[in-house]
């Protein structure tokens, strides 16, 4: 576009410039463009990152400036030693295109010139955000093809690549070899996200601005635009050629340093920072060994007894061990605690591991039928792993604050209804997760060691019947919880809960949030539930029976659309509202749909996830808690260890469509047995979801939290809930399938999903439809 063709920008005066150029060394430079005070949003905000472009600088602007739609903008983002500021003002004073300039100190440098892309898009408030190198390689020319191919809306990146249909660079053999190693590299390394883009490598590209979450990223070096592909999910992704251009002026970039860089990047975003932190921690543990082994001995040749021997070295190596692993391991890292509570800490995870470890064997050799040999390798890494992920998570934790040094929250808002604060992130609330809560939250989780001021409190409430802890003998060291009741639910949990989130979720929040829900007139029911064409059919089982497998089978094969796999709420007109939480899968579940996004480091972790988090590793649980064992400890320590296998249902059936509420129109129960299709009446519909709703539970402490939650109101919340449940099943069917092949789904899909099919119901859909059609009727 021609200066003759665009329409006039108004020049702000002088005055009203946010221009701040010293005399010397351009520090902290902020300059606005020739609009001034930026009342309008931009279309396209063009960010270039710009590091001695002085001689660059202003031919690129001019070029920009001619194909530029009218109401873009020019972001130069500049961490310069140069007059690079001053030859981009006088671009500014020159131009028409609004000009603008963050000089960025050099203590403010981080992340390099992708450091500088980030602080850019952080800048902006365009649509569109247009990443371009100052050196006129990328031809500004290009810019009306990637805007016009993004203005179709089915993309959220154009990229200009190198590597597509009628792209080139001029590269010299050497740096051309370099180029297609490094993007080979990042396309091995991240099959998926790179599957639809050749040119991972490449600095020329055009980006939604809503679609990156800067907060995300973590710059370093030049390849920003691998960082967001490699960091932001689901993006939709297209690429337009372009043939990479000469330098106009200065120097290339391109050095050793910026190879290595890059390596570190790669390793960075494949693996993050985890395993350089446990190589390290391995390292030291294998140093205490060679400690442990020589205090042993020096204290065997000065005649100590060989019992206490081994007690003293392992103290001693203890020491050695906390003083490498605060000194080394974690030795960059802004800490939470104090070095004394740390090594109190550590002390005491060291001992404590040692009665971990021997029931852990007997598990996985009696109960789980591993070879002895391939047990105890396993009892040790598992241990190492257990006690690094304690040490990374809560000896040598982070600190977490707010700008005003508070500790941060993670706030969930489930449909408005019930919000939840907790200083531990929950992992099965994901997606109710929220910036703030509108209201104080209705349930409050904290954990670690009771206050002074918190055992007052809790003692003072004891006597009135508004508090109730459950412990196993263990204090803070097993799981222990404190709940306090109230016009809100507050629940203090040991710091063992706050390293096994799942746990506290599952046995202590969920009760908790199931009983909120009915006093507020909703049931969290198990049941999943899916919509078809925006009616929702509910399907119920007892704990593994095969819900899950049944529920993936059928959105792969059917037009339908997910709501919740484990709970779904329902109101008493008969609405269901989604309850997504992340789906527990095993193996064969993950066999049983066509494309899962599974990384392979988290499908070699299926095998021994599935075997324990299964269903004999679930009656096994349950046969604990007839004994005096601390049942609930073993559960969360086994948890620790071996986190539960759970994903999110978009992570196993990418092209899984999302529906937030329904009305619901049949209710499915699905049970092991000859395969048999028979219709509810409605009191037996109710009782058999109730039923399976009680079997989901009662693992401890749900008896202790159900009883308090129930005695702290006049209210029979059990009748309630029946009530809401009848009620929002008045007008539904009812269906109970049995099948000995545990193929429930092509049920579903035989009586359902026809409703979709152009094509005449077999004879065995139209007795499953009849069967199905049966209204459910309270009696």
């Amino acid at each position: 576009m021609s200066k003759a063709q665009r329409p006039d920008v108004s020049r702000a005066a002088d005055g009203e410039r946010e221009e701040r150029i010293p005399d010397a060394g351009f520090d902290g430079v902020t300059f606005a463009g020739s609009n001034g005070g930026r009342s309008t949003v931009p279309s396209v905000t063009v960010v270039v990152p710009t590091r001695n472009e002085a001689g660059n600088v202003e031919v690129l602007a001019e070029r920009l400036e001619q194909v530029l739609p009218s109401d873009a903008e020019i972001l130069f983002v500049d961490d310069s030693n140069d007059d690079t500021p001053a030859a981009i003002e006088r671009a500014r004073r020159r131009l028409d295109i609004p000009v603008r300039l963050i000089h960025r100190p050099p203590e403010e440098r981080q992340g390099g010139l992708s450091g500088a892309v980030v602080a850019g898009i952080d800048d902006s408030r365009a649509t569109w955000i247009c990443v371009m190198d100052a050196d006129l390689q990328h031809p500004p020319e290009l810019l009306p093809e990637l805007l016009a191919r993004a203005e179709r809306g089915d993309v959220d990146l154009v990229v200009a690549s190198r590597y597509v249909a009628s792209g080139s660079s001029n590269f010299a053999a050497l740096r051309g070899l370099a180029s297609k190693v490094s993007t080979v590299g990042a396309r091995v390394l991240f099959p998926r996200r790179l599957r639809s883009v050749t040119d991972p490598m490449s600095g020329f590209f055009l980006v939604r601005r809503r679609a990156v979450d800067t907060a995300s990223l973590q710059p370093r070096g030049f390849k920003i635009l691998l960082e967001i592909l490699a960091r932001t999910a689901r993006l939709r992704v297209t690429e337009v050629p372009f043939s990479f251009g000469e330098r106009h002026a200065g120097e290339s970039k391109a050095s050793l340093s910026e190879g290595m860089a890059y390596l570190g990047q790669l390793a960075a975003l494949r693996f993050g920072a985890m395993p350089r932190l446990f190589t390290r921690f391995g390292l030291v543990g294998a140093s205490g060994l060679l400690v442990n082994m020589a205090l042993f001995a020096a204290f065997l040749a000065l005649g100590v007894h060989y019992v206490p021997a081994a007690l003293l070295a392992t103290q001693g190596s203890t020491v050695w061990l906390f003083l490498l692993t605060d000194r080394w391991v974690f030795r960059n890292r802004e800490l939470a605690r104090s070095t004394a509570s740390r090594f109190v800490l550590y002390f005491l995870m060291n001992n404590l591991s040692l009665l971990v470890r021997v029931p852990l064997l007997l598990g996985l050799v009696d109960v789980l039928n591993l070879d002895p040999l391939l047990g105890n390798f396993v009892s040790l890494v598992a241990l190492t792993l257990a006690r690094f992920v304690v040490a990374d998570s809560w000896i040598w934790k982070a600190g977490r604050r707010e700008a005003d040094g508070r500790a941060t929250l993670a706030l969930y808002d489930v449909h408005g209804l019930v919000g939840v604060e907790s200083d531990v992130a929950l992992p099965e609330l994901e997606r109710f997760s929220v910036p703030a809560l509108g209201r104080p939250a209705q349930i409050r989780v904290r954990t670690g060691a009771l206050s002074r001021k918190q055992s007052g409190l809790v003692e003072l409430l004891a006597s009135t019947g508004r508090h109730i802890r459950y412990d196993e003998g263990l204090g803070q060291f097993g799981f222990t919880v404190d709940i306090v009741g109230g016009r809100r639910t507050t629940v203090i949990a040991s710091p063992l809960l706050r390293v096994s989130p799942h746990v506290l979720y599952t046995n202590v929040v969920e009760p908790i949030l199931r009983w909120t829900f009915v006093r507020k007139g909703y049931a969290l029911v198990h049941a999943a539930c899916l919509s078809f064409d925006g009616e929702a059919v509910l399907v119920t089982a007892r704990t593994d029976t095969g819900k899950t497998t049944t529920i993936l089978k059928t959105l792969d094969a059917c037009d339908c659309a997910f709501l919740s796999d484990d709970l779904t709420l329902l109101t008493p007109e008969g609405l269901v509202l989604t309850y997504p939480k992340p789906l527990t899968v095993s193996r064969h579940t993950v066999a049983a749909v066509r494309a899962p996004t599974l990384s392979w480091r988290q499908r070699l972790g299926l095998p021994l996830q599935s075997r324990i988090h299964s269903r004999s590793g679930r009656q096994f649980a349950f046969l604990l808690t007839k004994t005096r064992l601390p049942v609930a400890t073993i559960n969360a320590i086994v948890q620790l260890l071996v986190p539960p296998p759970k994903y999110h249902v978009d992570r196993l059936v990418p092209h899984v469509e999302f529906a937030t509420q329904a009305r619901v129109r049949h209710l499915v129960i699905i049970e092991r047995g000859s395969d048999t299709v028979t219709s509810l009446t409605g009191p037996h519909a109710v009782s058999e979801l109730l039923r399976n709703c009680e079997d989901a539970y009662g693992f401890p402490p749900y008896a202790e939290i159900a009883a308090f939650l129930h005695g702290n109101g006049d209210e029979d919340l059990h009748a309630a809930e029946q009530a809401i449940v009848t009620s929002a099943l008045a007008e539904t069917s009812a269906t109970l399938v049995r099948s000995q092949t545990m193929e429930w789904w092509r049920h579903l899909v035989s009586t359902l999903g026809a409703r979709t099919a152009a094509s005449d119901p077999s004879p065995q859909q139209e007795v499953i439809g009849a069967a199905v059609s049966l209204s459910v009727a309270p009696e």
